[in-house]
């Protein structure tokens, strides 16, 4: 009989994610019943999108796996209050569906953040009795200071407490990398619980050649094209990057710097580039198109601001860049700086420094196509031998079984 794997996330596609969709079919071919509990999809944008509509419940099924959706408030903008109300909105009608209708599971993966799917995981579990594997992908308060989405100490010590209280009643907790791993050992939360597994990424279409055309949007083929793909909001301060741009715009006239993607901080990133000739946007697009734009950019940006909590993250974007086989300019110290360097497939630069960031761009577009070349097999080859969907899947797949096998002889 099929061990049944209940996958609650607030985030999943046809938003951008990476424990989506993907995740899901690899474990039911891994011989998991899935069912995948999420809201309407509203991310980044915070608008529903095309072709859904907000309902009290909607159910659909993708290549044998099934998807529940329930109602949340749609937000995504810089309105911390507004934001708290799409989390809570999610996590109480998530808490209502996964208490009285979802079907009893075997285990239950969970995905944070944000933290409150933590908080419903945990009541699911006293209640329903099914083991909890957490996977941490961000380290929360730590991660709302660093962004500036909440600033009061007092609400950020609240939040630091029920991380705590959620971290002690899980199962399983996942994380990215190493730096959370001691971070969370630093908070006494026991070590034999914590699991690395790196993330992958959305493999198929981030390998996608496309048509051969440039996509639309991007500098013509005889540019050298420096591509940040993603989120752009306060964390990533891309305003490092329009500097970086004005820095060598003169000297180096076919060096253009493309931006894909959405968020909080567009308009006023394009605000700051407004007179820079070589500067592009993109409107964010689907995933199935995004590896068109990564193979056709020259080399992939990461950039972060420089905060300590960025120094123990990896940033999903790593992944899909290196799974494309891209030189990689790391504007991220630590963990993810270690990746870069470890597999020789780029330049590490100091974050916010607009400087390093010019003369690393500068450096890459004086290397002919064969070190270009040589770099972006370097990336391919790590990602295809440490964080590939396969290597993850599998790492996930042997803590199910652990944890399911413990409560059938409990």
């Amino acid at each position: 009989m099929k061990k049944k794997v209940l996958l609650l996330t607030q985030w999943f596609d046809p938003e951008p994610t990476f424990k989506g969709l993907v995740f899901a079919k690899e474990l039911v071919q891994q011989g998991f019943d899935v069912e995948v509990v999420t809201g309407f999809p509203n991310y980044p944008s915070g608008k529903i999108y095309a072709g859904y509509s907000m309902k009290l419940l909607q159910r659909e099924i993708i290549d044998e796996v099934n998807i529940t959706r329930v109602p949340l408030y749609p937000s995504h903008d810089s309105s911390p209050l507004k934001r708290v109300f799409n989390y809570i909105s999610f996590a109480l009608t998530a808490l209502f569906y996964c208490l009285f209708f979802a079907k009893r599971a075997d285990v239950m993966y969970v995905y944070h953040p944000p933290l409150t799917t933590g908080v419903v995981a945990v009541i699911v579990r006293f209640f329903r009795k099914v083991p909890v594997v957490y996977d941490v992908q961000d380290m929360w308060p730590d991660t709302l200071r660093a962004t500036g989405m909440i600033n009061n100490e007092r609400v950020l010590n609240i939040v630091g407490w029920i991380a705590n209280w959620v971290y002690k009643r899980v199962d399983k907790i996942v994380v990215l990398s190493p730096g959370f791993k001691r971070l969370l050992i630093q908070r006494q939360v026991d070590e034999n619980k914590i699991d690395i597994i790196p993330n992958w990424c959305a493999e198929k279409p981030i390998k996608s050649q496309g048509t051969g055309v440039p996509p639309a949007g991007m500098p013509p083929k005889e540019y050298f094209k420096v591509l940040f793909a993603g989120n752009i909001g306060k964390a990533q301060s891309l305003d490092v990057v329009v500097q970086a741009a004005r820095n060598i715009e003169r000297q180096y006239p076919h060096v253009a710097f493309v931006f894909l993607g959405a968020g909080v901080q567009l308009n006023q990133l394009k605000q700051k580039a407004n007179a820079c000739k070589n500067i592009y946007f993109i409107p964010q697009v689907p995933m199935d198109r995004v590896g068109e734009y990564l193979n056709e950019a020259d080399v992939l940006l990461v950039h972060l601001k420089g905060d300590p909590l960025f120094e123990m993250t990896i940033p999903s974007k790593t992944q899909a860049y290196m799974a494309a086989g891209k030189p990689i300019i790391m504007g991220v110290k630590g963990d993810a700086a270690n990746i870069i360097n470890n597999a020789k497939c780029g330049i590490v630069i100091e974050p916010e420094d607009s400087t390093e960031l010019a003369d690393a761009v500068i450096h890459l577009q004086s290397l002919n196509n064969q070190a270009l070349n040589e770099l972006g097999k370097n990336s391919f080859d790590y990602y295809q031998n440490e964080l590939s969907l396969e290597i993850g899947v599998k790492s996930f797949t042997n803590i199910f079984k652990d944890l399911v096998d413990i409560k059938d002889n409990a």
